[in-house]
C-alpha cells in the first residue's frame, strides 16, 4: 500500500481520483503538512510519496517498471524558494521543507529515495546541501541535470533529479547511456536557445510542415505540426514574433489552451500541471538509477 502526502485539497482530491481509476498505485492520501507527519504514521506503507502533487512519481515508477510492492520514497520538495521566477528567499523561505523531509528520512531510513528540484543556481546549492545531509546518513547519492526535451517533449523544463541508496557499496554515478543521451540532447537544445527561454532565428528551425497567420495584435504566429515522439503527438507550438526575437509557447490538445479563461477549476489545474514532474524524464532517471543500484546490490 502506498502513502501520498499532499496538503493542497484540490491536488489531494485529484490524487484520490487517479488512485480510483488505477492511473497510479493504490494508497492513502494524507493532507497534513509534512511537518506534522511522524515516523509512526508511515509504518506499514511500502511506498511513500511526499509533496505528491498529482502523482507524477508514482506514475513514473510504473513507467520504469518499478513494482508497486518495492519499497521506495519520493519527494519533490517545493521549488518556489529556489526558482528564478519566485522571491528567491532560499532557505529563509517557509516553504523550504527539506529539513522536515530529511528528519523523516533519518528516522525511517528508507532503502531508496528519489527526488527532484528546479534547475537554477540556488537549486544546485540546495542539492549540494541535500547530498551532504544524506551522505552523513551513509546514503550513496547520485544526481543528473535533465530536461523534458531529452525525452522529445516540446519544451525544455530543466530539472535536477537525485536519488539516494542506503544499501549500495559505491556512489551512484550518472553514467548510463540513457542519461548521457539526455544530457547531449539538452546541450544541443541550449546551443539554439537563450537563457531566458526565447528562441532566436527563424521559426522554421523548429520543424517542418508549419503554417502561419497574423493574429489580432499584428504578431505572426506559426503552429508546428511536424513529427514528435509518440506520446507528445497532441502538441502544437505557437511562436509569436516580436520586434527582435521569436517566443515559443506550447499547448497540448485536448488540454488547457494557452489562455485558460472559462475552464472550471483552472487555477487548481494550472498549479497541478505546473508543479508536476515530467514522468517520462523521471522514468529515464529511475531506469538508469536502478541499473546502478541493482548491479551494486
Amino acid at each position: 500500500m502506498n502513502w501520498y502526502n499532499e496538503n493542497d485539497p484540490f491536488a489531494a482530491a485529484w490524487l484520490r481520483e487517479l488512485i480510483r481509476t488505477g492511473a497510479i498505485a493504490p494508497g492513502d492520501v494524507d493532507e497534513r503538512d509534512i511537518q506534522d507527519v511522524r515516523p509512526d504514521d508511515l509504518a506499514g506503507y511500502t511506498q511513500c510519496h511526499f509533496f505528491a502533487g498529482i502523482g507524477g512519481w508514482s506514475y513514473a515508477l510504473r513507467l520504469a517498471g518499478f513494482p508497486d510492492d518495492r519499497r521506495v520514497w519520493t519527494g519533490s520538495c517545493p521549488c518556489q524558494p529556489f526558482s528564478t521566477a519566485g522571491l528567491r528567499n532560499g532557505i529563509a523561505d517557509e516553504r523550504h521543507l527539506w529539513p522536515a523531509f530529511y528528519w523523516l528520512i533519518n528516522q525511517c531510513r528508507p532503502a531508496i529515495v528519489f527526488g527532484e528540484q528546479v534547475e537554477s543556481k540556488a537549486g544546485r546549492l540546495w542539492l549540494a546541501g541535500v547530498r551532504s545531509d544524506l551522505e552523513t546518513l551513509d546514503y550513496a547519492v547520485g544526481c543528473a541535470d535533465l530536461c523534458a526535451a531529452g525525452v522529445s517533449a516540446p519544451h525544455g523544463r530543466p530539472r535536477l533529479y537525485w536519488m539516494a541508496d542506503s544499501e549500495s557499496n559505491r556512489p551512484c554515478q550518472s553514467t548510463s547511456s540513457e542519461i548521457q543521451r539526455n544530457s547531449t540532447q539538452r546541450s544541443e537544445i541550449q546551443s539554439q536557445s537563450s537563457d531566458d527561454g526565447q528562441l532566436s532565428g527563424r521559426p522554421e528551425g523548429l520543424g517542418s510542415d508549419h503554417h502561419g497567420l497574423v493574429n489580432a495584435n499584428g504578431y505572426h504566429s506559426h503552429w508546428w505540426s511536424g513529427p514528435l515522439q509518440v506520446g507528445w503527438n497532441g502538441c502544437e507550438a505557437e511562436i509569436t514574433r516580436g520586434s527582435r526575437q521569436y517566443r515559443a509557447q506550447w499547448r497540448i490538445k485536448p488540454g488547457l489552451p494557452i489562455v485558460a479563461h472559462g475552464i472550471p477549476n483552472r487555477v487548481g489545474k494550472l498549479c497541478g500541471y505546473g508543479n508536476a514532474i515530467v514522468p517520462q524524464v523521471a522514468e529515464a532517471f529511475i531506469r538508469s538509477a536502478m541499473e546502478v543500484i541493482d548491479e551494486a546490490a
